[in-house]
């Protein structure tokens, strides 16, 4: 495994930050930046309800992301391999296929919006897109965790930004608008639903990131970072959903985004957006793929050997050349449409309820014997 910033001298922001960042970075994909995910997800609750759903999503990623990273410390666990083999023991393969199954529909779906926007920015045939997309990934994740940290941190401020910009640019606009949506009560409980489905389609950016544990210099340093993962997570999808309170029909657009842009009617600002949705793009690529890589360089350093930079990029390489042909041989639309639901539900059997029923139980258990951080994968 490439090692980056020991825990020893990681800095408040590695610690308590970072974390937030990385787990946004793995969740917001096409579907959040481009506002269908949110409209899918929140849009039938009404404006205020929707709101009410988004706080019930970032109170589920807050106490699962606290709970990955406090059971990842306590085993020593900066893979998704090793934290399942431990949580789930002799099952720990079936949230490998899970995973890999969610990855490649996550990147075919990235691959096929990264072309469009190439084609809708420059007329670029959707090919070329795809590589340009293709390229930054592998040059990123072939330097390791640090750089795609730092990619992490480097995109979080283009892409808060640019939702803040969003937001004042259509309360500039119609503000109006928002205030009269805002203004009707929640008509019923569905809210509810809504934030927990989502929260649970996607939660397993928590256990993706393990590779940032590395940074954390106490069970107190995971515990904060963990439940700072929502509110830094939800906070972008609030105020892009606040814009989109301003247009009720937006939400049964097929990219809300471009309604609200059509509305907003602001020159060049959709250039600027289009090239935030890309950069949403590469970072949840990279964590993705980023997180395969570490899988692999856990099993080479059990022998003794390192993951090398041109041995990250190759395997970067051939998975990111699998989910194009997936993307083309099957169809997106049949992917997004029979796939994210099914694994979601496995998500939930395989990873959510065994953390907080096994993997809460064991934490409480190792914590009354005061066992040490490294000791309870013994018993």
């Amino acid at each position: 495994m490439v090692s980056g910033a020991s825990a020893a001298s990681a800095t408040r922001f590695d610690r308590f930050i970072l974390p937030g960042l990385a787990f946004k970075a793995v969740i917001i994909g096409g579907g959040y930046a481009t506002g269908r995910e949110l409209a899918e997800f929140f849009g039938p609750s009404g404006a205020r309800g929707g709101l009410y759903g988004m706080l019930v999503a970032m109170l589920v990623w807050s106490v699962i992301a606290a709970l990955t990273f406090l059971y990842a410390r306590a085993i020593d666990a900066q893979d998704y391999r090793t934290f399942f083999k431990h949580l789930l023991g002799p099952f720990w393969p079936l949230f490998e296929l899970l995973l890999l199954a969610l990855f490649l529909l996550t990147l075919a779906v990235f691959s096929a919006a990264a072309g469009a926007i190439g084609a809708a920015l420059f007329g670029w045939p959707a090919i070329v897109g795809q590589l340009a997309l293709l390229a930054a990934i592998i040059a990123v994740v072939s330097f390791g965790s640090d750089a795609v940290e730092k990619l992490f941190s480097a995109v979080s401020i283009v892409l808060y930004g640019t939702y803040a910009i969003f937001l004042a640019l259509s309360l500039w606009r119609f503000g109006d608008r928002i205030s009269a949506s805002l203004s009707v009560p929640a008509a019923d409980l569905s809210w509810i639903g809504g934030g927990l489905a989502y929260s649970g389609y996607n939660i397993v950016g928590a256990v993706v990131i393990l590779y940032i544990v590395r940074h954390f210099t106490s069970n107190r340093d995971a515990a904060i970072a963990g439940l700072l993962c929502g509110p830094l997570a939800i906070l972008p999808a609030m105020l892009f959903f606040l814009s989109l309170a301003a247009f009720p029909a937006a939400m049964a657009a097929e990219l809300p985004s471009d309604y609200l842009l059509r509305a907003l009617d602001v020159p060049l600002f959709p250039y600027f957006y289009q090239i935030m949705i890309f950069l949403a793009l590469l970072e949840s690529g990279a964590g993705a793929v980023h997180a395969l890589n570490e899988r692999i360089a856990h099993v080479y350093a059990r022998d003794g050997r390192v993951l090398t930079r041109g041995m990250r990029a190759g395997a970067a390489l051939l998975f990111l050349l699998l989910a194009g042909f997936v993307a083309g041989r099957i169809g997106l639309v049949d992917l997004i449409a029979g796939g994210y639901r099914t694994i979601s539900y496995g998500m939930l059997a395989i990873f959510v309820v065994p953390l907080l029923t096994i993997g809460s139980w064991r934490l409480l258990k190792w914590r009354r014997r005061g066992i040490s951080a490294t000791e309870p994968a013994k018993g």
